[in-house]
C-alpha cells in the first residue's frame, strides 16, 4: 500500500446528482447500454446450433442495482461521467441479460480508471483506500436516490464485479448490514472481491448479519467467489481469493453460483463480449465463435459442458476452481487460455477475474428468479 493516494491530487468534482438521468448507464423503460439484444445461440456437445427461444417478456417483481468493474479508458486517475465503449459493453454484457428477471439500475460513476490500475500494475504500487472515497461515495448516492425514488418496496439484487463488487460490499456494511432494508435485499453478488468471514462460518467478518447464500430460496445473503482455472491455481502473488494481512483469522468466502451448498457442478455460462483479452476464450464483439467451421450469429453463446467449477482451498486461496472439459465438437477449448492477459502481458495472478460472471451468468440470473419467487412467498 503506498503511503500516499495516487488520486488525491486530482480535484474530484461535485457530487453528481442522480435525479439527473444522464448519471445513469442503465434504467428501465428506455433505450440504453442494457436494452440490446441478449439472444443466445446454444452450441451442443455434438456441434449442433440452437437459437434459443425468445424469452417471453412479464414485468419483472425485482430489481437489479449494477455495479460495473475498472474498465473506463479514460485518461486520468478517476473517470468523467460520460459512458465509454468500456462502460456500456460491459453492462451489455453483464447486466442487460438480468432483465429477463429484473428491473436493471445501473450508475455512472467516477471510477478508478484502467489507465490508472495499468500505471500502478507497473510501478508495483497498490492503490490505497483514500483512491475509492471518490468512486463509494457516487455508488451511494446513487443507491440512495433509487432507494427514494424507483424502489418503492420492491425487493432488489446487487450486482458488482471487481471495483464495483468492492463499492458495493462496503454499501452493504454501511447502508444494508443490520436495518430494515435488509429484508429487501434477495442477494448481493459480488464477484472480485474478497468477502471476509471467520473460519467453518458463513457469517461475521466484513458483515454481521449477512451470510453467505448456501440455497437459492435464502435471501439477505451474500454470493461472492474469485475463479481461477483447476489447472492454473492461484500462485503466491494472486491477487484474489484470500484475506488482506492484518485479518486474523478471517479467510476469503467462496460460494459457486452453481452449486450453492457446496461441492462441484457444471456451470452454465453466457459468453459474448470480453473487455481484456483473456479468461475463457479470446474473441470479439459482436461474439464471433465457430463450431465445425460454423459461425455464430448471435451477441452470446452458450455452451452445455464446456466448464464445471467447485470451491477450494489451497495454499492459503479459496476460489471457485474452473474445470474447462473437452467438447469435441468445437475448437473453443482450443482457445481456452489460463491466466489473464493486459496487452501482450500474461498475469496468472488474476486468474479468470475477467469473466467471473460471465462463466456462471445464467447460474446467477437463476438464482434471482428463485430468491424472488421464494421472496414474494414468503412476503
Amino acid at each position: 500500500m503506498i503511503a500516499a493516494s495516487l488520486l488525491l491530487a486530482a480535484a474530484a468534482p461535485a457530487q453528481p446528482a442522480y435525479r439527473d438521468m444522464a448519471n445513469w448507464l442503465c434504467r428501465p423503460g428506455r433505450v440504453d447500454a442494457c436494452s440490446g439484444d441478449i439472444a443466445a445461440t446454444i452450441v451442443t456437445p455434438d456441434g449442433v446450433h440452437v437459437r434459443e427461444p425468445r424469452l417471453r417478456h412479464t414485468p419483472p417483481k425485482v430489481d437489479c442495482f449494477y455495479v460495473y468493474p475498472t474498465t473506463s479508458m479514460d485518461p486520468a486517475p478517476l473517470s468523467d461521467m460520460i459512458a465509454g465503449d468500456g462502460e456500456t459493453g460491459m453492462a451489455a454484457s453483464q447486466a442487460a441479460p438480468f432483465r429477463s428477471v429484473c428491473r436493471v439500475f445501473a450508475p455512472l460513476y467516477r471510477q478508478v480508471t484502467l489507465p490508472a490500475l495499468r500505471a500502478a500494475m507497473r510501478t508495483g504500487k497498490r492503490l490505497s483506500a483514500a483512491d475509492f472515497e471518490t468512486p463509494y461515495a457516487d455508488v451511494r448516492a446513487a443507491f440512495r436516490d433509487y432507494l427514494a425514488r424507483d424502489n418503492r418496496g420492491r425487493p432488489f439484487a446487487l450486482i458488482g464485479h471487481s471495483q464495483g463488487s468492492a463499492l458495493l460490499k462496503r454499501l452493504v456494511m454501511e447502508e444494508i448490514d443490520g436495518k430494515p432494508v435488509q429484508r429487501r435485499m434477495l442477494s448481493a453478488i459480488l464477484p472480485g472481491t474478497a468477502v471476509l468471514v471467520p473460519r467453518g462460518r458463513d457469517v461475521g467478518g466484513d458483515l454481521k448479519s449477512v451470510p453467505l447464500c448456501r440455497a437459492a430460496s435464502q435471501t439477505g445473503c451474500v454470493v461472492t467467489w474469485a475463479s481461477y482455472r483447476d489447472t492454473n491455481p492461484p500462485p503466491a502473488n494472486a491477487l484474489f481469493g484470500r484475506a488482506a494481512a492484518g485479518t486474523g483469522d478471517l479467510v476469503a468466502g467462496c460460494t459457486n453460483p452453481a452449486r450453492l451448498a457446496g461441492g462441484s457442478a457444471p456451470l452454465d455460462p453466457l459468453l459474448g463480449f470480453p473487455w481484456w483479452q483473456g479468461g475463457v476464450a479470446q474473441f470479439k464483439q459482436p461474439a464471433i465463435w465457430t463450431a465445425l467451421g460454423k459461425p455464430v450469429g448471435t451477441r452470446f453463446v452458450r455452451m452445455p459442458g464446456l466448464l464445471s467449477g467447485e470451491c477450494v482451498e489451497r495454499g492459503g486461496f479459496r476460489y471457485l476452481a474452473v474445470r474447462v472439459n473437452p467438447v469435441a465438437a468445437t475448437d473453443l477449448t482450443a482457445a481456452t487460455v489460463g491466466p489473464d492477459t493486459v496487452g501482450d502481458t500474461a498475469y496468472p495472478d488474476w486468474g479468470f477475474h475477467v469473466v467471473d460472471i460471465a462463466i456462471v451468468e445464467r447460474d446467477l440470473i437463476r438464482l434471482v428468479a428463485r430468491q424472488s419467487a421464494a421472496w414474494h412467498i414468503r412476503k
